[in-house]
């Protein structure tokens, strides 16, 4: 990697955590196993790629071969891919890698595939559980928004051999993007630039910048600014909206205008005098359920990143903005050690009052919206109502003891901290350091037990 990149990332995680209890020097970690011998009784999907000799970088994709088998034995992918490097500061922090893919054909051209419960695409994502020791934070919030009926990426526990090495349990994943089976919204031409057609879809987020060329900052090409400063802040901080779909460099001028303002636009209604009515209100401009879901998900696990990095929003043709889909929660569930991120009794959304230098702020949205009667009835209710399902202390409890189940029967979890010894060790920026994979379970699950409580 350039050493201007590795600089940036390192410029960049210092602002972000400025004033946190946080330390930014990476640690001496331990250096990884070898391979070790696999003994298993109910594997796991095995995927195995192969680069040839070739060293896999952070852009450009390289080419490679992939091999996927299912937990019966059968071949679901046997192909070519392009596989890159992915993550900020899991690159900086993390000896484990992350790794994007896409499926291609022969000629190494963008390949269509479908396999374990992934309906077709091309665009794929092998998330590295590093920090994470209980290896299941992202599979198990993901799994739970799409049984609240929000999507999320689907998501498999696999095992990776890469180059002929063990490299541990990894989450095979999605990658966000307009698709039928994942963000469901509506094509966006270049010559759409009036009436519905101009309307959707689109999709922006509250996020770092990560450009494939490294030009990392923010510009009029890449992204728009809220008119209206994060609350609490104190270091003139804004919010910054980047364009995800279409990609920057396709979006024509008047598209650039109409999503920019249409954010404006809500802003404005959700800030004015009369934001909860509902005629002139911000419910004219968002889907309040989905910013319901949204919230609940970041709240339940304290997401020390909520709302303000990694914060997906999308709008179809005709429709209005909704919240989502959620990502990246590693750092979730009390897995954070700074800016009150691994307490079990604060308000996520109240980031900007306990960390009003960081770089990223929350925007205003969240706390104005809990000033209005209607919406906090209708966020208790829908609590209420996933208390007594999706979120019950017992279902979730399940679903976490299957997917160690699945893990322990493949001796994955054995095989992943031989390859990666880092229980006992702390590996940025955990707020426990447990000695055993045991003592990691036991606080995941304490720890929403705690949650839950507190937020009943």
């Amino acid at each position: 990697m350039p050493r201007i990149r590795l600089l940036f990332i390192f410029m960049l995680l210092t602002l972000s955590c400025e004033n946190t209890d946080v330390t930014l020097t990476p640690e001496k970690q331990p250096e990884p196993e070898p391979e070790p011998e696999v003994s298993i009784e109910a594997p796991l999907p095995l995927v195995t790629i192969n680069t040839n000799g070739a060293q896999i970088v952070d852009e450009p994709k390289i080419n490679g071969d992939m091999t996927l088998v299912d937990t019966d034995g059968v071949v679901q992918y046997e192909g070519r891919i392009g596989i890159e490097v992915r993550g900020a500061s899991s690159q900086l922090f993390f000896n484990k890698r992350q790794y994007g893919l896409e499926t291609r054909d022969a000629e190494n051209m963008d390949l269509d595939a479908a396999f374990l419960s992934f309906p077709e695409e091309e665009d794929w994502i092998l998330y590295a559980p590093y920090s994470d020791k209980a290896l299941v934070r992202n599979h198990l919030i993901y799994n739970l928004a799409r049984e609240m009926g929000q999507y999320a990426s689907r998501s498999e526990l696999v095992e990776l051999n890469l180059n002929d090495s063990y490299d541990g349990l990894y989450v095979f994943m999605e990658k966000l993007k307009r698709d039928k089976n994942r963000i469901d919204i509506s094509k966006l031409n270049p010559d759409e630039i009036s009436g519905e057609d101009l309307t959707g879809g689109y999709i922006i987020k509250i996020d770092k910048i990560n450009s494939p060329d490294f030009i990392d900052e923010y510009t009029e090409q890449n992204s728009f600014t809220s008119t209206i400063p994060p609350v609490s802040s104190l270091a003139g901080q804004t919010i910054k909206f980047l364009y995800d779909y279409p990609d920057p460099e396709d979006l024509v001028p008047e598209q650039r205008a109409y999503i920019s303002n249409y954010v404006a636009d809500f802003e404005t209604a959700l800030s004015s005098a009369t934001f909860a009515d509902e005629d002139l209100g911000y419910a004219n401009y968002i889907d309040v359920d989905s910013f319901i879901d949204f919230f609940i998900l970041n709240e339940f696990s304290n997401n020390v990143d909520g709302y303000r990095i990694s914060t997906f929003l999308h709008k179809d043709k005709g429709g209005k903005l909704k919240a989502g889909p959620i990502w990246d929660f590693n750092l979730a569930f009390g897995n954070a050690d700074y800016c009150d991120g691994g307490e079990p009794n604060v308000w996520a959304y109240k980031f900007n009052q306990r960390c009003p230098n960081d770089f990223y702020q929350v925007p205003f949205w969240w706390e104005r919206l809990l000033q209005d009667p209607a919406y906090v009835a209708k966020l208790k209710l829908r609590w209420e109502t996933l208390r007594a399902s999706t979120l019950s202390n017992a279902g979730i409890k399940e679903k976490i003891d299957d997917y160690v189940s699945q893990m322990e029967d493949a001796a994955a979890i054995q095989n992943n901290f031989q390859r990666w010894p880092v229980l006992g060790a702390y590996v940025w920026p955990n707020r426990f350091v447990g000695d055993s994979y045991e003592a990691e379970l036991e606080y995941l699950k304490n720890w929403i037990d705690d949650r839950l409580s507190w937020l009943d």
